[in-house]
């Protein structure tokens, strides 16, 4: 199965930290999983980190795919799909997130409760 993960799930995963859920965690462990992280974790984290907001590896990109986890570009389709989605959510990140976790047919890891509004499944 592919997964997509949030970005809160990304930092939790890369630093073990037990505020991941087992089943977050069960999920992005399986080694038959694809664990994708969307391009728009990495401008949402270099944009916090910038501002002083998020602790995150200095290289994001090295911790993700030292993870074993595959990056996922973002473009035209997830933006199509972005433009229909309802206003469930105000957070343009995680808005873009779903329109990517719809776009590639995967469930979102998220503990977001905003995010299950969406037609997409998530894993928390």
């Amino acid at each position: 199965m592919r997964l997509l993960l949030d970005t809160h799930a990304v930092l939790w995963a890369l630093e073990d930290s037990p505020q991941l859920s087992a089943r977050a965690r069960q999920a992005i462990e399986d080694p038959a999983n694809e664990v994708m992280v969307s391009a728009a974790t990495a401008i949402e984290v270099a944009i916090k980190k910038s501002l002083g907001k998020l602790r995150a590896p200095a290289d994001l990109l090295g911790a993700v795919t030292d993870a074993g986890f595959v990056t996922a570009s973002i473009g035209f389709a997830e933006a199509a799909a972005l433009e229909t989605l309802p206003w469930h959510h105000d957070d343009p990140f995680d808005r873009l997130l779903v329109a990517h976790a719809l776009v590639a047919g995967a469930p979102i890891v998220t503990r977001d409760p905003q995010i299950a509004r969406y037609q997409v499944q998530v894993i928390w």
